[in-house]
């Protein structure tokens, strides 16, 4: 009896599917990406006196003052005069004479030998001047990159490498994408979500291409994403903030009047967005992988079994996936707390504050899309899984 082959070209037409629909993704990012940078005809000025961030060695310590400050347990405060071998920029090659004005919270004390990034600043009459910006974290920052891209791909395997594919595409999208688009003045919320949309896409089809579990698991995280969108909103309209009292909203209003029409008032729903992005997708594509494994166990589970499952399931990832998110705002702003707990503020005091607000809104609205991403998703599931088995 010969091997039946009715079932071979489905992965091959699956596989062709995936590829299309990823190039389709890219292909619209691609496009977006070169509108974003486009420089209209005779808007780009080089100016006379200009400042640029370059990396040197310190070939030579001059002079050195820096004394340990006990109020800043240890931390070096002083000034150095160095010199210095330019690695890049028009000047590499030269040795230039660079003032290191050191402080508890600002540069470090160099040493010999030491990378540093400094601010070369060139003047009209073709004179320039260095002084130190930081140490040069680039090198330090790339191994600790490279280390975790290692210990995911021996991990994760080739899930691993697809992971960190989708991280790099995600992160490229958002910088490189988004940001241009937004400094032209296109919506901030409503780009946000749909450049967030298209990357979700792209994540789940470098995951696992296009099946019914990751088209359940895709569709489940825009439901989330949206929900987390729209209470975000009713959120800074009930509680009267939006992003022009965040911290650095001043530095932007100073970019609006040099004519950069970015919109402000959106980034704080715009920063739940991209802040539900990763713990939505990560419930969805949990309980959709859940119930796909179940029909495939038990063919005979119906839609309203597998509603129930999948809710089980969801109940569960509940409590820690908003744990993890209220955590991750409080400890990207632990510092701040801890300042302002240190001011003494009282109750009224704390609770009005533009602090408080901010950290409510982003908080809440992107745990809103997680908890909300659950039942949505294992609707979607039970009306894709509900039928025949998966297969």
């Amino acid at each position: 009896m010969k091997p039946s082959t009715a079932l071979t070209p489905r992965p091959v037409k699956a596989r062709l599917m995936s590829g299309l629909s990823f190039l389709l993704i890219l292909a619209i990012l691609a496009g977006l990406y070169l509108y974003g940078h486009r420089t209209p005809a005779g808007e780009a000025v080089s100016p006379s006196e200009y400042a640029e961030y370059e990396n040197g060695t310190v070939t030579e310590i001059l002079s050195d003052s820096c004394q340990p400050d006990p109020v800043a347990e240890g931390a070096y405060r002083g000034e150095q005069t160095l010199l210095v071998e330019m690695k890049t920029g028009q000047y590499a090659g030269e040795t230039l004479l660079v003032t290191n004005a050191v402080g508890p919270i600002y540069s470090q004390r160099a040493e010999v030998g030491q990378s540093l990034t400094l601010i070369v600043s060139t003047y009209e009459n073709g004179d320039h001047r260095a002084t130190v910006y930081e140490y040069n974290r680039s090198t330090a920052i790339y191994i600790l990159m490279g280390l975790f891209i290692l210990v995911t791909i021996l991990v994760g395997g080739k899930t691993g490498l697809r992971s960190i594919l989708g991280l790099i595409l995600t992160v490229a999208a958002l910088l490189l994408v988004l940001i241009p688009l937004l400094m032209k003045g296109w919506n901030t919320i409503i780009t946000t979500f749909l450049i967030c949309a298209l990357v979700t896409a792209a994540c789940f089809v470098i995951l696992g291409g296009v099946d019914r579990k990751m088209v359940c698991a895709c569709l489940g995280t825009l439901c989330g994403m949206a929900l987390s969108m729209v209470f975000g909103l009713l959120a800074q309209h009930l509680v009267k903030i939006d992003g022009l009292r965040a911290s650095d909203a001043e530095a932007l209003l100073q970019l609006r009047q040099t004519g950069t029409p970015l919109g402000i008032r959106g980034l704080l729903v715009a920063g739940v967005i991209i802040s539900a992005q990763g713990a939505v997708m990560d419930v969805a594509m949990s309980i959709s992988s859940a119930l796909s494994e179940l029909k495939a166990v038990d063919p005979t589970l119906t839609g309203r079994d597998l509603w129930r499952s999948g809710m089980n399931i969801g109940r569960d990832m509940v409590g820690t996936m908003t744990n993890t998110l209220i955590l991750a705002f409080l400890g990207s702003g632990f510092v701040l707390i801890l300042y302002l707990w240190s001011l003494g503020l009282g109750y009224h005091q704390f609770m009005s504050s533009s602090y408080m607000g901010i950290e409510v809104v982003s908080g809440i609205s992107s745990a809103i899309g997680v908890i909300l991403a659950v039942p949505m998703t294992c609707i979607l599931g039970a009306w894709m899984f509900g039928g025949k088995a998966v297969k």
